[in-house]
């Protein structure tokens, strides 16, 4: 059975635990099966990049990492 999460796609949240804490940004992304969601500007980590078409030198990229459900709370906004 799928779960059911308050917090939807697009919905604006802040990070009530962790490094980013007080951040306010928008659901990017929501991963039922982890508990998790993937917020605009939050939890970046650093990803090592291959050259590729698009990206001529490849190197590293700043990418959203998922942050726990218990860790957001949905602001109005």
């Amino acid at each position: 059975m799928a779960k059911k999460f308050k917090i939807k796609k697009g919905d604006q949240v802040m990070i009530i635990a962790g490094d980013d804490k007080g951040k306010t940004g928008e659901v990017l992304q929501v991963l039922p099966k982890k508990d998790a969601v993937i917020v605009a500007g939050c939890k970046l980590a650093k990803k090592a990049v291959k050259p590729s078409e698009q990206n001529k030198e490849g190197g590293f990229a700043n990418v959203e990492m998922p942050i726990h459900i218990s860790n957001v709370k949905k602001v109005e906004g």
